[in-house]
């Protein structure tokens, strides 16, 4: 099939069309109104990294004209511009959503936001109080000269553009909004009404006490708010050279090209143009936004209200026949288990990882980590073991994107208290989530994994939808070995019997897969699969399944974010169904499986259909060969293909429309698989 005709919806496009589906969540009144105002702020943050990311890239590409078109099958110049109107239209959505609906919804529940221009004498007081003693000593007004370049605004740091006047005379300045001070501020109770003020408006209500030095007749401030480019070449060798030119690179992306200036639209043309000016972006950067920026801050938003405006907070479930209250290695020697979180709790991981740590036969530790909490259990495991005279290797992938800072910390921390610390290997992300535990039993090593989808990170485990697989499988155990052998020699493992580890066997692997459904075909016996992911966007792959959907091969996907491969579409994709799941939890989890004519291959994996999970990254896929667990995971995946609330539509209009069953019955995965779990056993 050829690569450069098949149908495909442009990555950048999906990409924000899954944001779509987040602010989806934002608009849905079935959502509590708490959670609306996060679903805001997780857009807004996911906004903020495709501009530093994705439209960096297309940035520096456009500069490339015909040639970049030529080698990549678009403009993009004009990819910007569609990525522009795209935005402009979703911030338009934004900005209706939190002015006129949610904010008009928190005013019913008696909660009120209020500006700068809202508070009477007794709260302007507690506010005036507040800023003198909290904020005051941490502003530094700059002021601006027309003969003087602009300061180097901070990338996504908040500020306040002003305009002072005297007798038509303006002098300009800028205000930079201090990072470590609280976003909002709960003003205190009157009649049982509740009222919250952004730390914006509390500077905006004292800017006389921050210029009153100058004589002026108005003052007026906007705030304004610069993304910049964060992909920045870094030196390739892994080294403690390379954690210093990653340190060095990560001061440099404060000052990375600008991508997009996002500003209040109340703001005079004649101080935009000035701004523009100064600072040399272009129409496409140019993003009309409110009067609030950096909105991911409202993931904190205090609910003041009922418990109802959140959702209920859920109660870990057990795993069956696994007891924190018994050793976990014994248990695992003798069954697999499988945990999936938030459903279940990510403490029965660290308790396999605390056991290992002071079990006196346990030897080594080997361990991959990708994305850790900023105050890691996982960590503190490992250096326990290590302080226990265990050998602990642990490879940090130093070039986890936005997360390179804490990693650098975490790994020097790890390498002082005796952690033999692998940085990765050259060329390639390590972004497997993997654990190998050797033990002396009877002067015989045995081993102990766990496997999962998602990162050994407490914090997401409680927010993000994975599987993680505890195991004394020698089929995996005996792969695992040899992974982490070629792991601490700086290579990449290879001639491996049960995992599919990429970038070596990951393509082949799952091709093979995809062409014997083909053959089963063709051959008129049962021939299917399901693929739940993440992301799906390497052409191969997609090239692959239309080719199976043109055999006949019944496809059903569920791809949560960014997918390039267009559903229903005759002659290529008849015979395959996209759906997205965006709900409560992120659905984080990769679920492969093949109906291998009857008898069904199920694997679990790290890895997106992207080419860089494919190609260019250590990814580990585990199969799952307990027969118990694998209905366990089928169960759990034709609930959500059975969702008719929270499910969507992939298709080529790109229009995000919800699923619609025959079911008269609302089925809701989430909640679905929380019972399903619950009352299993």
């Amino acid at each position: 099939m050829d690569l450069k005709r098949i149908p495909l919806i442009n990555r950048e496009i999906s990409w924000l069309y899954f944001n779509d589906r987040v602010l989806q969540e934002a608009a849905d009144p079935t959502v509590p109104l708490i959670d609306r105002i996060k679903f805001l702020a997780i857009f807004s943050s996911n906004l903020d990294e495709f501009y530093r990311v994705r439209v960096a890239t297309l940035s520096r590409l456009s500069s490339l004209n015909e040639k970049a078109k030529q080698v990549f099958g678009y403009n993009p110049k004009k990819l910007l511009g569609q990525i522009r109107n795209l935005v402009v239209k979703q911030e338009r959505k934004f900005n209706n959503l939190y002015e006129n609906i949610i904010v008009k919804q928190l005013a019913e529940e008696k909660i009120f936001i209020l500006n700068d221009k809202q508070l009477n004498v007794s709260r302007g007081g507690f506010v005036k109080e507040y800023f003198r003693d909290n904020i005051l000593s941490m502003l530094v007004p700059v002021m601006l000269n027309d003969n003087e370049p602009l300061p180097e605004l901070r990338d996504r740091g908040i500020y306040f553009f002003v305009k002072l006047t005297k007798n038509k005379k303006t002098r300009l300045a800028l205000i930079e909004i201090p990072e470590n001070v609280k976003r909002f501020l709960v003003l205190p109770q009157t009649n049982d009404l509740k009222f919250i003020i952004l730390v914006d408006d509390i500077i905006r209500y004292c800017l006389e006490d921050i210029f009153f030095i100058f004589d002026h007749d108005s003052i007026e401030a906007y705030s304004i708010q610069l993304t910049r480019d964060a992909e920045l070449d870094l030196d390739k060798e892994v080294s403690d050279k390379f954690i210093e030119s990653l340190s060095r690179s990560l001061l440099k992306r404060k000052k990375g090209k600008p991508m997009r200036l996002l500003y209040d639209t109340e703001m005079s043309m004649d101080m935009l143009a000035y701004l523009v000016t100064k600072m040399g972006v272009n129409s496409e950067s140019l993003i009309p936004g409110n009067r609030y920026h950096n909105f991911k801050d409202f993931i904190a938003f205090p609910n003041v209200g009922r418990a109802e405006l959140e959702y209920p907070k859920y109660d870990f479930l057990p795993v069956p026949g696994l007891s924190f209250n018994k050793s976990i290695l014994a248990q695992i020697d003798k069954k697999d288990f499988l945990i999936s979180t938030p459903y279940q709790s990510f403490d029965y991981i660290i308790h396999f990882l605390r056991e290992a740590a002071i079990d006196p036969k346990v030897k080594e530790i080997s361990v991959t980590l990708y994305r850790l909490a900023s105050n890691s259990r996982v960590v503190h495991a490992l250096i326990n073991a290590a302080k226990n005279g265990k050998k602990v290797n642990c490879l940090v992938e130093l070039k986890a994107r936005f997360d390179e800072q804490a990693n650098i910390t975490w790994s020097r921390r790890l390498a002082e208290e005796g952690v033999n610390v692998i940085y990765g290997i050259s060329g390639f992300k390590v972004h497997s989530k993997i654990v190998l535990v050797s033990r002396t039993e009877q002067r015989k090593t045995m081993y102990y994994a766990c496997l999962s989808t998602g990162n050994f990170n407490e914090k997401t485990a409680s927010l993000y939808a994975d599987h993680s697989l505890l195991t004394a499988d020698k089929r995996i155990t005996t792969d695992l070995v040899q992974v982490f052998k070629a792991l601490t020699k700086n290579t990449v493992p290879q001639d491996l019997k049960s995992l599919i580890v990429s970038p070596v066997d990951s393509r082949p692997a799952y091709f093979r897969m995809i062409d014997n459904e083909i053959k089963n075909a063709k051959a008129k016996k049962p021939a299917y699969m399901i693929l739940k992911m993440n992301s799906l966007a390497d052409e191969q792959m997609i090239a692959r399944l239309y080719q199976a959907s043109n055999a006949g091969v019944k496809i059903q996907l569920i791809v949560r974010g960014m997918c390039c491969l267009v559903g229903g579409m005759k002659g290529y994709s008849e015979n395959i169904e996209v759906i997205s799941i965006v709900d409560k939890y992120l659905e984080h989890a990769r679920v492969h499986i093949f109906c291998n004519g009857g008898k069904e291959v199920m694997y679990l994996t790290s890895a997106d259909f992207l080419t860089r999970n494919l190609d260019h990254r250590v990814e580990v896929g585990f199969p799952v060969y307990d027969e118990h667990l694998r209905k366990e995971v089928r169960d759990i995946i034709d609930i959500q293909l059975q969702d008719n609330t929270k499910a969507r539509e992939i298709n080529g209009q790109n229009n995000n429309k919800y699923v619609k069953t025959k079911s008269k019955i609302p089925y809701r995965a989430q909640i679905d698989i929380y019972n399903y779990l619950k009352y299993k056993n």
